[in-house]
């Protein structure tokens, strides 16, 4: 909803207050000119980027424009996981966890957090560190090092589709001078021409520049720096299953351990610790 609102104030603004200056919306509509900057820009992004980083742009695209969802759901049935883990290690001892681990996909304990199962990086992110635990022989310190490498691998990963599309941001002004000199060409060629054509094809070119500004600075830019916010958001789940696990290893009980993984949560969003404890108490 806030992409749709950013969306109309931008281009609305924009083109009222040229309509306000009695301009022509009609001479705004230069479709080749949008042709060769919005190409360009396309056949720019395909150029620099793996196949992996396109896919993963193209599904993360509808959370900018509909909005992520179900933040608190998440996170909650994160931390419910992370606790019956502990808890049933606790009570049957730490092998009585291996198979749930080991195969997180075909795991009842998982099963009954589908939007943990639903994103696998999370979920196997949790189960190896269990397996780890399991079968290891690491101090808290050393898992928890482990961990943060672990972490800023994946944040790095998250953030490469937002910084993809603020490279193409940063190429837009460009492509729309390429665009407004290959209009100037055209011009030149009229030169000789009737002062009415020449003024049109000088507008067009003047288009182009414009259309490229706008797009960059209005929509690929903005959408560039949501999907950053998008990846802190989710690497923060990342951040509360480390600060959960490693409370349980310093031996802290797992109703205490899951309030170090609530705290590790941005403050907007995370449950509160009367939700967390009736959740956990329902279970």
């Amino acid at each position: 909803m806030l992409f749709l609102i950013g969306m109309v104030i931008v281009f609305g603004s924009v083109l009222f207050g040229f309509v306000m200056s009695h301009g022509q919306l009609l001479a705004l509509w230069q479709p080749f000119e949008v042709l060769i900057i919005v190409g360009a820009a396309l056949g720019s992004f395909l150029l620099s980027n793996p196949w992996s980083v396109v896919k993963r742009c193209a599904r993360q695209l509808p959370s900018v424009i509909f909005g992520a969802h179900h933040h608190k759901t998440r996170q909650m049935e994160l931390l419910s996981l992370i606790y019956d883990i502990l808890g049933k290690s606790r009570r049957e001892g730490l092998m009585a966890i291996e198979a749930e681990v080991d195969n997180p996909q075909a795991s009842a304990i998982f099963a009954r957090y589908a939007s943990v199962q639903k994103n696998p990086e999370l979920a196997n992110f949790v189960a190896d560190y269990f397996r780890i635990i399991v079968v290891g022989n690491l101090s808290a310190y050393e898992l928890e090092g482990l961990m943060d490498q672990e972490i800023d691998t994946r944040l790095n990963e998250l953030e490469q589709p937002g910084v993809a599309l603020g490279k193409v941001a940063d190429a837009l002004p460009g492509f729309g001078i390429v665009a407004a000199v290959l209009g100037i060409v055209i011009t030149m060629g009229a030169i000789g021409g009737d002062v009415a054509e020449i003024g049109a094809h000088v507008a067009a070119a003047l288009v182009g520049t414009f259309s490229g500004v706008l797009l960059s600075y209005g929509l690929v830019g903005p959408v560039s720096a949501n999907l950053k916010h998008l990846a802190e958001d989710e690497i923060k789940l990342y951040d509360a299953a480390k600060a959960a696990i490693i409370a349980s290893l310093h031996g802290i009980a797992p109703q205490l351990a899951v309030e170090f993984g609530r705290k590790a949560l941005y403050s907007h969003s995370r449950p509160t610790f009367n939700e967390l404890e009736s959740r956990l108490r329902g279970r």
